[in-house]
């Protein structure tokens, strides 16, 4: 198994992520009893009524790019104003279990979070698409990972890295393995000594020999950049 690394970025002034990882859109919730109105629900017609409704399915399921795997036809999926006005009446309404939390307060919204689990709660980061939160990521300044990110790999928990950190006094990065297993947090304080061991392990790793410069000069760079990353945006960082 590998050993991963990331910095916290809810304690940096510089995120631009921040907000939209801290405002809550919506959460998911198990028992929906009492609170009907404020769920979301889904306009759905059952494969059957569907192809009995739209005659040629296969050039049904192409003008509006349709998987012929799918369950059920989805109203809000339709691409074509004339299927979706041929298939609003024969829909039914299907709760999704979703609660859209934004205009919520007091105790609604205390009942709605105390039936969802951390789990089960969508973000304004969550509701990006993959193209908007990479866009994003490559012009942060906390993306440390060469543009991909404030998450990347420290490497393989037998690594050797931890021991010649040992060996030649540099703690944080002597205990990755157990920091990891132990689910340690660092503080920004802790990002400006992880920086300095980076400076002793880059001197040391010639003396370790060819092999540690080959395997691991990019782990020891890696966790550089992060460091950098962290101090810049005074906050703290991890392994899992």
């Amino acid at each position: 198994m590998g050993i991963n690394m990331g910095i916290r970025e809810m304690e940096a002034s510089n995120s631009p992520c921040r907000e939209l990882r801290a405002r809550l859109v919506k959460v998911h919730v198990d028992d929906t009893s009492g609170i009907e109105d404020l769920l979301e629900y889904d306009e759905v017609v059952d494969l059957d009524t569907a192809r009995g409704a739209v005659g040629d399915w296969e050039a049904f399921l192409k003008r509006n790019r349709m998987n012929a795997e799918t369950d059920a036809v989805y109203i809000d999926k339709l691409k074509k104003d004339a299927d979706r006005d041929l298939l609003v009446p024969l829909a039914e309404r299907v709760c999704t279990g979703w609660v859209p939390v934004g205009g919520l307060d007091g105790d609604a919204l205390e009942t709605v979070l105390s039936r969802s689990s951390e789990e089960d709660r969508l973000t304004g980061w969550d509701m990006l698409s993959f193209d908007e939160m990479n866009a994003m990521c490559a012009d942060c300044p906390l993306s440390w990972d060469k543009g991909r990110g404030c998450i990347g790999a420290f490497g393989p928990d037998k690594s050797l890295l931890p021991g010649i950190a040992e060996k030649h006094g540099c703690p944080i990065v002597a205990s990755v393995p157990a920091s990891a297993a132990e689910g340690r947090v660092f503080t920004a304080d802790d990002a400006e000594k992880l920086l300095a061991e980076t400076g002793v392990l880059k001197d040391a790793l010639p003396g370790e020999g060819k092999m540690a410069v080959h395997r691991y000069s990019g782990p020891v760079e890696r966790l550089e950049a992060m460091a950098r990353a962290c101090v810049s945006g005074g906050c703290g960082f991890y392994f899992f």
